[in-house]
């Protein structure tokens, strides 16, 4: 369809246009069962799906461990290590790119299917996506060289692959090749050498930098603090655990640098749009509506919801109740509810707010909600779950109370990361590419010297990479699993994934529309899931969920 022209909406709950157009796993296994690698074209096959035989094994990665990579470039084909996935290339989900139906909205394939964005002459010309895999080509073939001069030679497999390359793309490469090379050798223990590694990283890294010495910056930190952990020369006490509980308390609370990041981001945007579309086709047709929020924040979705619930004009809401459920900052979540309240009366809108802290989420129970058998009952989580990863019997809890009042929907966001895995490497890798996406995506929204930036990536990326990466055991609270893995644990409690609308799909991409690095935000499907990403790196999962 024509960019300009909206289509209409019916009264089936679909959103209001908000925006107006305008012009403008233990065993090893065989590499042949897991990772496959190929050379000459660059082709790697993911493992297939472990099975998990244990209810408490969902949430634990099997991985094998790093190994050496003291091998000739012919051996590379049977390195069985997540390093593989540094080169793998881009590949859509199963079920494909995004899209409409003839009768519906459709979603350019130029949104979903693009290469790198091209900048303009004064910034990088490819993405961190790509300086992260050529670094990885880099890193993998000083391992299995003699001498790192080989890398250089002609002969170099991947040479055609840094023609071209700006003298600031070139380093940013190097970067990361020093990085990865300085993470092997912290799994060797060989401590001294990485530290040597991390002195060059750190001379050419910086917190002020573009996207690739930002990132390098804060990576380079958390593998200082990892080896210091790993040496001694600072103790594992669970100060970690600690600044990142008081990390999620500052995200729970409503401050500017929340609220500017959501108006720059389309990231953020796309992922409420769709979310809350998806809410409202799941209680569409009722009157009296209850959502129960597990994850209120500033309490911009609910927002979103009121209007969308408003604007149905074959069926107005005569009601609608939001109880937001959390484990501490009840002033701010009153506050919250303050702000909205104030809103529903804008757009008069009956509304009601209760909410519920219970300081152990063993001791939610349903009675806290205040049920009404007249109301259609919702359940919407943003990022609420994973926290309660290492925690599991409070998770287990919770989604036992949430089964006992059988919600028409529960929609979950989730972060499209696997951060869990008991292998430090493997936790680096992924980690690599998410908070890579990320910084990227700043790079877009905000200026390099804007305060707000500043206190994202350091307060925020900074402190979760580190915890990434040089935390263990109960220390290590940030656990992002794959969304196979979070479709595993809700089916034990009877869930069923069910298919985001057309609508749903529509919205976020309306959404990054209007933002001219809107093409930037990438949509694509895995199974019956929305996958949000950053120039093709996944960042966001949304589903819809249903009790069988």
């Amino acid at each position: 369809m024509e960019k300009n022209k909206r289509p209409p909406f019916d009264s089936r709950g679909k959103l209001p246009l908000l925006y107006e157009d305008d012009d403008g796993s233990g065993n090893k296994s065989k590499a042949t069962d897991g990772f496959t690698f190929a050379t000459d074209n660059h082709q790697v096959g993911h493992a297939p799906l472990k099975d998990f035989h244990s209810f408490d094994a969902l949430f634990l990665d099997s991985t094998p461990p790093l190994r050496s990579y003291k091998h000739k470039m012919k051996e590379l084909a049977d390195i069985e290590s997540q390093y593989s996935e540094l080169i793998k290339p881009h590949t859509q989900s199963h079920k494909g790119p995004v899209q409409y139906e003839a009768s519906g909205p459709k979603i350019s394939t130029d949104v979903v299917n693009r290469g790198p964005v091209q900048h303009e002459a004064s910034g990088p010309k490819i993405s961190i996506d790509s300086v992260i895999r050529l670094g990885g080509e880099r890193f993998i073939q000083s391992c299995s060289s003699t001498s790192m001069n080989d890398i250089l030679t002609a002969s170099h497999p991947y040479s055609s692959s840094f023609s071209g390359l700006s003298d600031q793309e070139v380093k940013d490469v190097q970067l990361i090749e020093n990085l990865l090379l300085s993470a092997e050798k912290v799994t060797h223990q060989q401590f001294e050498q990485s530290i040597k590694l991390l002195d060059w990283c750190d001379v050419l890294s910086s917190s002020s930098g573009n996207p690739i010495q930002r990132l390098v910056h804060y990576f380079s930190e958390a593998l200082r603090e990892k080896v210091d952990k790993e040496t001694g020369r600072a103790s594992s006490c669970g100060s970690g655990k600690k600044d990142v509980e008081n990390l999620a308390r500052r995200v729970v609370s409503s401050n500017a640098t929340a609220t500017m990041l959501y108006e720059k981001s389309p990231l953020f945007q796309a992922g409420y749009f769709s979310g809350v579309q998806a809410l409202v086709d799941g209680v569409s047709g009722s009157k009296k509506v209850h959502v129960i929020d597990l994850s209120i924040r500033q309490g911009t979705q609910c927002t979103i919801l009121m209007q969308a619930l408003v604007c149905q004009p074959n069926c107005p809401i005569e009601h609608l109740k939001i109880t937001a459920v959390g484990s501490h900052s009840k002033q701010k979540i009153e506050q919250t509810g303050d702000w909205l309240k104030s809103f529903a009366e804008s757009i008069n809108l009956s509304f009601s707010f209760n909410v519920v802290i219970v300081e152990d989420m063993l001791d939610f129970n349903k009675d806290l909600l205040e049920l009404d058998p007249d109301e259609a009952l919702g359940v919407y989580t943003s990022f609420g779950l994973w926290g309660m990863i290492g925690q599991q019997d409070r998770l287990d809890s919770l989604m036992n109370v949430i089964r006992s009042i059988n919600p028409c929907v529960m929609v979950v966001s989730e972060i499209a990361a696997n951060l869990n895995s008991p292998y430090f490497v493997n936790r680096f890798i992924e980690g690599l590419f998410y908070y890579g996406a990320l910084f990227d995506s700043l790079e877009e929204c905000l200026g390099r010297e804007d305060e707000n930036r500043t206190i994202t990536e350091s307060m925020y990326f900074g402190k979760g990479i580190n915890n990434v990466v040089a935390s263990e055991g109960k220390e290590r609270v940030i656990r992002h699993v794959h969304i196979n893995v979070w479709r595993k644990f809700f089916a034990q409690f009877g869930m069923k994934e069910a298919e985001l609308s057309m609508s749903s799909l529509f919205q976020a991409n309306l959404v990054a529309e209007k933002f001219s690095y809107g093409s930037c935000c990438t949509f694509d499907r895995d199974g019956d899931s929305l996958v949000i990403g950053w120039k093709d790196t996944p960042v966001e999962y949304v589903t819809a969920w249903k009790f069988s």
